[in-house]
């Protein structure tokens, strides 16, 4: 399994922050030779976390996602934080959708100290994590199982989905566009998400601001559906405007570096 360093952790915060790095720039800033930036770089390339380009490497996209055991590793410390407070605002007694992604599972890890939820999911791992809670009751989805993620897809699972009306459902997308366009790779996966979304009266979205440099060929819906957008910074403007213009609130989890502070919770309009 592919744990990253604590350098290559560092380099990868560098490609989100800035959407590309450079190798003279990296050996400079960790004061290392550039062939152990290269190294480095390689390494992740190798898990499609970041594509090399000349002199240098980019932030990855494009048609297939990261490799589940690498997202897992991949913005950890901000997944925790927004898992926190995306739990934060669930209140006992309710009734939820939980779907796929690694971000999803840190939200069922800080519901766990919850009371009388009832918890439906198409996630494997979120049921695994809430097993062992014995004041919650979790309901599985029906459905082919995705091996690579332990994610259950395909018609069965949106039939399922179908038949509940839930207080909240908890979201996590591959990638979120200029536009507010919510994204993803796998379509099964992404009709699964469509029916979360239309039986749940309140949508949390999940999803760290990685996802803001991403891109992913199929769309799950748009930012406008979503009533709280639970991220670990303030998101670039154009996404700022839409949530404000959509009534969406913008939710920063606590515990990050300083923001600033124009953006660091917007409140719909």
């Amino acid at each position: 399994m592919f744990t990253p360093t604590p350098r290559q952790n560092d380099i990868l915060g560098m490609a989100r922050l800035n959407g590309r790095v450079n190798v003279e720039e990296l050996a400079a800033k960790f004061d290392v030779t550039p062939q152990t930036i290269r190294k480095d770089l390689n390494d992740l390339c190798g898990q499609r976390l970041l594509t090399r380009t000349h002199g240098g490497a980019i932030l990855a996209s494009g048609v297939e996602n990261v490799a589940y055991e690498a997202r897992r590793h991949l913005a950890d410390d901000e997944k925790r934080r927004i898992g926190e407070h995306a739990a934060s605002l669930i209140s006992n007694g309710s009734s939820l959708f939980v779907n796929i992604g690694t971000t999803t599972e840190e939200v069922a890890r800080a519901l766990r100290a919850h009371e009388g939820l009832l918890v439906i999911t198409n996630n494997i791992h979120v049921a695994g994590i809430l097993l062992p809670s014995q004041r919650i009751d979790v309901i599985v989805a029906g459905g082919m199982l995705r091996r690579a993620d332990g994610g259950i897809v395909g018609e069965q699972a949106v039939d399922f989905m179908s038949q509940f009306k839930v207080d909240y459902a908890v979201i996590g997308v591959s990638a979120i566009d200029d536009d507010g366009s919510l994204l993803d790779f796998d379509y099964r996966e992404v009709r699964v998400a469509q029916a979360i979304i239309a039986n749940a009266r309140n949508v949390i979205l999940v999803a760290d601001s990685m996802k803001f440099t991403r891109t992913a060929p199929v769309r799950i819906g748009h930012l406008s559906e979503i009533n709280i957008f639970v991220t670990d910074r303030a998101p670039p403007e154009s996404i700022g405007e839409i949530c404000r213009h959509s009534g969406t609130t913008i939710a920063i989890a606590p515990g990050g570096p300083p923001v600033d502070d124009r953006v660091e919770e917007s409140e719909p309009s």
